[in-house]
């Protein structure tokens, strides 16, 4: 259908057919870690490599990658979701109206802004040579953004002080639990002959 009004005409209503649809149109990345010894192949190899599989290998795989794909999708419509309702609150308190091309677009920028800070996040415990990231890294994830800094820092040393208040009260229940009311030791004896 042709909107006369419209000097864009069909891209008006591509755009609106994107909005009741919004993660079909980007291909969904491919959320899988190859392993360390394993190099990449070309698209042609991959090819070759695929045509040689087994079937029921290929069969594994191609159930993975669904699954694997139903994963992104579930994540990015929760997101979406998320997306949606403080974009509906921020309009009831600014008065404004966010068109759902809008908050389809925020949802991907967001969701790709997590997969750089994912990745992110995992090279700087690489390079500490560790395994698990640690408030360190979100930190230094945050670097730029003086006031988002400071926030994580003060939900860390918000999160520091109850972890150091629940093992003082360990501690102290253990010490408390430990110490049998017991009678006093005998250091005199009285013996008579």
């Amino acid at each position: 259908m042709h909107c006369p009004e419209s000097p864009l005409g069909g891209a008006v209503q591509q755009r609106q057919r994107f909005a009741f649809r919004p993660f079909l149109s980007f291909p969904a990345p491919r959320i899988q870690a190859l392993p360390k010894r394993e190099k990449k192949v070309s698209r042609v190899g991959a090819r070759a490599a695929a045509a040689a599989m087994e079937p029921r290998q290929r069969e594994e795989d191609d159930a993975e990658d669904r699954r694997q794909f139903t994963f992104v999708q579930n994540l990015k419509a929760a997101l979406h979701y998320t997306v949606g309702s403080i974009c509906q609150e921020a309009a009831e308190a600014k008065g404004v109206r966010f068109t759902k091309p809008t908050i389809a677009a925020i949802s991907e920028v967001t969701f790709r802004q997590c997969e750089h800070f994912a990745k992110d996040l995992e090279m700087f415990a690489r390079h500490a040579k560790r395994s698990t990231i640690n408030m360190e890294d979100v930190k230094l994830l945050a670097r730029r953004s003086s006031s988002l800094l400071n926030h994580i820092t003060e939900k860390s040393e918000e999160i520091t002080r109850a972890n150091q208040e629940q093992k003082d009260k360990k501690k102290k229940k253990a010490e408390g639990g430990s110490k049998k009311p017991s009678k006093p030791a005998v250091t005199e004896m009285d013996i008579d002959d």
